[in-house]
């Protein structure tokens, strides 16, 4: 990824508070913080006009000034570094911006001479102040691991299933059954889509809404129609006429549950072995959902909080929502929407001022790691996917993502989480260790993350341990 660093620059800088998610800025710049972007400005101006006895780029100032003017020049000077001299501004006064700013001019150094200051407002949403509860006064209880017959039947079944074979049957269609199916769908009696011979499995629920309805009950050779909504293409959305003919039946058939399948499907000689590992399997998942349990507890404790909302921030995201899916006068869906946006901008802001409180830093391999996930979920090779979000800005976003779920599996240790008969439950295992973060620190790699500016910065006074003991001190 590439890196790059913002120009120190000193601007005069005062905050007003508009009201408790909205902010004034009133920026003052100095004529000499603001004469590299002049004297850049003569230069690309130089460069983009022609006079007689001058080459491109070598035109003096004075003669810009009679060919463009002036203010032209500041013009442009502004235009240049208002940006940084705003992002300055915003560093200087700690606040957190959360949209655009509004921005204003009200001065602007003098047209005649080399002296003057830039004057300048923003109005900006920020991120309100909110207290969070202490951790440590924080009680969760999460579900108690047990394990049943039936869990690990369920599991075994599962495995079964893996080794099943199918086979045609002579009879009505029940659930679980695979139907090999011919489809069209007709809108207002014009056909817009067609599959034939598509296995599909009753109950999967994967493909047209009252498919499963329709196909139970159906024999080899018979027809059916039904109508339901389509779930992409052109007429998205709209109710077709579906008519689906199944042309072949069959049903799973599973191995037997014995000491040959054991070995067939596992490392284990002898179905008891093979079950006592389901059992130890199903144990494992259901303490992962414990953990995960805990965090969606931990959230919703600490989003019990007053969080006013800025909303500006919210208003744009509920229109790009609505653009993006063509329904911007839908105000049944609008409602939906916003409750989803007040919702994950809520958890936003609280988990944002939870990894501040918790001084939380995100490793060069916790961002990889994520990165490398996402990739996956979009089916995208790493490399291509990482180099995508990098060239279009959007990896401080996903350090703020990584920071977000590190901040709750960091409260989580310092946070009282018991089962259904008040015992103390680890997590450990899911949530990681303070050791684990003292290491990542020992490392000396950290990610760190400004307005548009992510770079990685390696520590070079920082040494790895050189035994236990410096590691604890670590």
């Amino acid at each position: 990824m590439p890196s790059s660093k913002l120009e120190i620059i000193e601007v005069k800088s005062a905050v007003e508070t508009l009201d408790p998610t909205k902010v004034k800025l009133t920026v003052e710049v100095e004529y000499d913080e603001l004469k590299p972007s002049i004297d850049h400005a003569y230069k690309h101006i130089a460069e983009q006009i022609s006079v007689p006895g001058f080459r491109k780029g070598k035109v003096p100032a004075r003669i810009v000034d009679q060919r463009v003017g002036r203010g032209a020049v500041l013009e442009h000077a502004i235009n240049e570094s208002l940006s940084g001299f705003y992002r300055q501004a915003v560093t200087q006064t700690n606040i957190r911006p959360l949209g655009q700013p509004d921005v204003q001019v009200i001065k602007v150094p003098d047209l005649e001479g080399t002296d003057g200051e830039l004057h300048f407002t923003a109005e900006v949403e920020v991120r309100p102040e909110v207290e969070l509860p202490e951790l440590s006064a924080i009680k969760v209880a999460v579900e108690d691991v047990t394990v049943s017959d039936e869990d690990v039947a369920a599991r075994l079944d599962a495995l079964r299933e893996r080794f099943g074979t199918l086979v045609g049957v002579d009879r009505p269609a029940v659930d679980g059954d695979f139907v090999v199916l011919d489809l069209s769908a007709k809108v207002d009696g014009e056909e817009v889509d067609t599959v034939s011979g598509i296995s599909y499995q009753i109950g999967s629920g994967n493909m047209l809404e009252g498919l499963d309805e329709a196909l139970t009950g159906l024999s080899a050779g018979e027809t059916t129609t039904f109508v339901a909504p389509l779930a992409g293409g052109e007429h998205e959305g709209q109710d077709a006429d579906v008519t689906v003919v199944a042309t072949t039946v069959k049903q799973r058939d599973l191995p037997e549950a014995d000491d040959e399948f054991a070995q067939l499907a596992s490392e284990f000689d002898t179905l008891a072995e093979l079950t006592e590992d389901l059992r130890e399997q199903a144990a494992n998942i259901k303490q992962s959902n414990q953990a995960v349990q805990a965090r969606d507890l931990l959230l919703a404790e600490l989003t019990k909080v007053e969080v006013p909302l800025p909303a500006g921030v919210v208003e744009a995201e509920i229109v790009r929502h609505l653009e993006g899916e063509g329904r911007l006068e839908d105000a049944e869906h609008r409602a939906e929407v916003l409750e989803q946006t007040e919702t994950a901008l809520k958890n936003q802001i609280v988990l944002d001022i939870l990894a501040e409180k918790l001084a939380i830093k995100v490793g060069q391999n916790e961002l990889l790691d994520y990165l490398v996930n996402a990739s996956r979920q979009y089916g995208m090779d790493p490399n291509t996917f990482i180099k995508t979000i990098d060239e279009n800005g959007q990896i401080p976003a996903m350090v703020g993502e990584v920071a977000r779920s590190k901040a709750l599996a960091v409260a989580l240790r310092q946070v009282e989480v018991v089962d259904g008969e008040g015992n103390a439950v680890d997590l450990s295992e899911f949530i990681g260790s303070d050791e684990d973060d003292a290491a990542v620190e020992a490392a000396g790699v950290a990610v760190v993350e400004s307005d548009d500016v992510v770079e990685v910065v390696v520590d070079e006074s920082a040494e790895a341990p050189a035994d236990a003991d410096a590691d604890e001190k670590a």
